[in-house]
């Protein structure tokens, strides 16, 4: 038994046993290592090393696993995050109602009512309330009871005369979104022209991958949506809709509501917006946006509702009351650090797994 104290001999053989001892895989190759070593009270060398490679590859087995499994555990982190894409609706979101956009916008579609359209004032509260309450907006119930006007015509006098100088640069928001690492996008149900103007008063231009639209989801000529899935600004064909003001036939859904008719339906809207859950999946469809991967913040309720049902995350902004539908609420956009955190750890995990190394995004700035 004197092979028992040379250390290079026994090393070899025991020290891979204690590292194994409580693997019930390897009981099997103990056995067989008990068995040879009492029919050979002095080993041959031979027998030494035989012993030496049934250890050695478990050990070697156990270290490539353990270096995998870490491999696994880094990278894979960064690739199970929870989010890739932040869908961000515009007006009243990315800055606040005290701006006095919305009151302004609301001003100049009563005033578009009875200008251009020939409607009468009184009937105007009552009819824009049950536009929108029916329809997701007034200008989508306008086309649906019968009214024909030319869509870049009603955006012109509804958007053009806002007070946009109430709106100033917020290099706060800026800060914020250019140091996420996820897809951004907008998703408005106004035109192009106040979008792209709104986000300039802000400073946001570079913020974004691309703006969807009233043109995005309305083009008046189908072949002005570019089929390139990576081409997303979404803009459509800037032709007028149709000439004239108002058909020869307008539904009455100030009747239809205060005295219901159970066989009379409301007509449809030929205008795809949100709240539609139509409308929310083909921008998602266009944008390539996986709903379950994705973040959605709005200020409407119905808005965010309904993204909830077509499977979006969901952020109401502007209340710290939650309601249904809504994952998280924020008193104000700028609260998204502190009430998302998990947003910003998902960057700085992917820089501490990537050592060091820079993670591409197609954020532009």
């Amino acid at each position: 038994m004197d092979w028992l104290y040379k250390p290079d001999v026994c090393l070899p053989l025991f020290l891979p046993f204690f590292f194994f001892l409580l693997s019930p895989h390897l009981r099997l190759s103990l056995s067989l290592c008990k068995d040879a070593l009492a029919l050979s009270p002095s080993p041959s060398p031979s027998l030494c090393l035989s012993l030496s490679a049934i250890w050695s590859f478990p050990l070697q087995f156990c270290c490539w696993r353990s270096i995998e499994m870490e491999f696994e555990g880094r990278y894979g982190q960064v690739q199970r995050q929870k989010y890739d894409c932040l869908l961000f609706d515009l007006d009243d979101t990315l800055y606040p109602l005290s701006s006095g956009l919305a009151a302004g916008c609301l001003k100049n579609i009563q005033d578009y009512m009875v200008e251009k359209l020939g409607i009468h004032k009184t009937k105007i509260p009552d009819l824009c309330n049950l536009l929108y309450k029916n329809y997701g907006t007034t200008m989508a119930g306008l086309r649906a009871i019968g009214y024909d006007f030319d869509y870049d015509d009603y955006h012109s006098f509804v958007h053009g005369r806002l007070p946009y100088d109430n709106l100033k640069p917020d290099p706060v928001l800026k800060s914020l979104l250019l140091g996420l690492p996820f897809r951004k996008l907008i998703f408005t149900n106004a035109d192009e022209a106040h979008a792209t103007k709104v986000l300039s008063r802000l400073g946001l231009e570079g913020c974004f991958e691309g703006i969807i639209c009233f043109e995005t989801l309305n083009p008046t000529h189908k072949t002005a949506v570019s089929d390139d899935e990576d081409d997303i600004e979404f803009v459509g064909s800037a032709t007028p809709s149709s000439p004239g003001s108002r058909s020869s036939d307008i539904f009455d859904i100030i009747a239809h509501f205060a005295q219901p008719n159970p066989s009379a339906a409301l007509p449809k809207t030929p205008i795809v917006c949100k709240p539609s859950e139509a409308a929310i999946e083909r921008a998602l469809e266009l944008a390539n946006i996986n709903p379950h991967r994705t973040l959605f913040f709005e200020d409407s309720v119905r808005n965010i509702q309904a993204g909830k049902r077509v499977g979006l995350h969901t952020v109401l902004v502007g209340t710290s009351q939650r309601v249904r539908g809504a994952d998280c609420v924020l008193e104000s956009i700028h609260n998204i650090r502190e009430a998302i955190p998990e947003l910003w750890e998902a960057d700085k995990m992917a820089e501490v797994n990537y050592s060091g190394v820079a993670v591409e995004t197609s954020v532009t700035a």
